[in-house]
């Protein structure tokens, strides 16, 4: 499961470090270029959406696989998009056909005890989070040297190869829920309103994803300027340093299980400003730049692994829905972040980046602290 969810949402990310490439490619500015990130996560949060609810009521294996076919045809319209407005075309399904790991991450929880879910989920969130970290290095190194298309071309036959494996391996898992979809899809509004700890959770899970995508949509376009003028290898390459991100999951994991979420919660927020401030006046310095990457990976990661092990806990029959609402949210609050700093970057560069990113942070505190306390939070 871990290998499967660190696959498929790494064609969510290969295009970050392309989007200059890509920009150059079609003659575009870099805010312009940077549309095929927010509209592979603006795809992404349409398929948590509308199609993980479904893991609470279809055989999960039939739907996993049908999902990574359309996701490698997306892939492979990508690479050959002969316009930027079909590449954009193809960004979007490429997001929705990749809400694998959204499906499996409940079905672990599901299979884990109450004592070891928070541990288990951190487990299934570092294959995650490696593939989202490692897939930036990768598709930088491939599309320096063999150009952007070439990386999802490469990703399209993945998921082909990946698509055999899991046919023979992945064991049928066929939920309880009897009903239709369209009650399916009326629960959820049932369950946002019903659960306060849901709603503090997806709101502060998402303002956190927004200041972690402000970061890494405009890497790029820092290192390719003044002081560094680093080509997209070396932009993807921050995303081997970030991956020491991932091994904070399984300890924030246990950390929830032990402590509690809120405490797990309070500390990655806390981290996360403090990387913000580092990135905002030591940026400039090599050094100060790589802390800064690693801190900010480690709080975001911790804050939605404890974020994740809370929900989890509140509707056991309903893990995939309450999945699709808490992701549905965080992943808005990524397609917002991308947005903004790409409208950042043109305006002010590298301190809007980075006053942008801290409002996102703070937020994020403000909704944490403050949000529900007065019901169950």
């Amino acid at each position: 499961m871990a290998v499967t969810c660190g696959l498929v949402v790494a064609n969510i990310y290969y295009n970050q470090p392309l989007l200059a490439d890509i920009g150059r490619t079609f003659h575009l500015s870099d805010s312009r270029a940077s549309l095929v990130a927010t509209l592979t996560q603006v795809g992404y949060t349409l398929g948590l959406f509308f199609v993980v609810p479904l893991g609470d009521k279809l055989e999960r294996k039939r739907l996993i696989l049908l999902l990574l076919l359309f996701s490698a045809g997306a892939m492979a319209a990508a690479a050959l998009a002969p316009s930027f407005a079909l590449l954009v075309g193809a960004s979007l399904l490429i997001g929705i056909f990749s809400a694998v790991p959204q499906l499996l991450v409940p079905m672990a929880a599901h299979l884990a005890s109450d004592a070891e879910r928070g541990r288990v989920v951190g487990k299934i969130m570092s294959g995650l989070l490696i593939g989202i970290l490692l897939s930036r290095t990768l598709s930088g190194y491939i599309g320096a040297h063999g150009g952007w298309r070439l990386v999802f071309g490469i990703g399209s036959g993945a998921m082909l190869v990946l698509a055999l494996i899991l046919a023979l391996r992945l064991p049928k898992d066929q939920p309880d829920f009897a009903g239709t979809y369209g009650s399916l899809m009326k629960s959820l509004a049932t369950l946002t309103r019903t659960l306060p700890a849901l709603r503090k959770s997806a709101l502060t899970g998402a303002f956190l994803f927004a200041s972690f995508s402000v970061f890494w949509t405009t890497l790029v376009f820092f290192l390719e300027g003044s002081p560094y003028f680093y080509k997209s290898d070396v932009a993807g390459f921050f995303g081997l340093i970030g991956a020491l991100g991932a091994l904070a999951a399984p300890l924030a994991g246990k950390s929830a299980d032990t402590r509690g979420p809120a405490y797990a919660i309070n500390i990655g927020i806390l981290m996360s400003l403090g990387a913000y401030l580092v990135l905002a006046f030591g940026g400039y310095y090599l050094v100060g730049l790589v802390v800064g990457v690693i801190v900010l990976d480690i709080g975001v990661q911790v804050t939605h692994i404890s974020n994740q092990s809370r929900i989890f806990s509140l509707v056991p029959e309903a893990r995939s829905r309450l999945n699709t609402i808490y992701m549905t949210a965080y992943f808005i609050g990524g397609s917002v972040g991308s947005l903004a700093g790409g409208s950042a970057w043109m305006h002010y560069h590298w301190p809007g980046v980075c006053a942008v990113g801290l409002f996102f942070v703070l937020a994020a505190y403000l909704v944490n602290r403050f949000y529900g306390n007065s019901a169950q939070a």
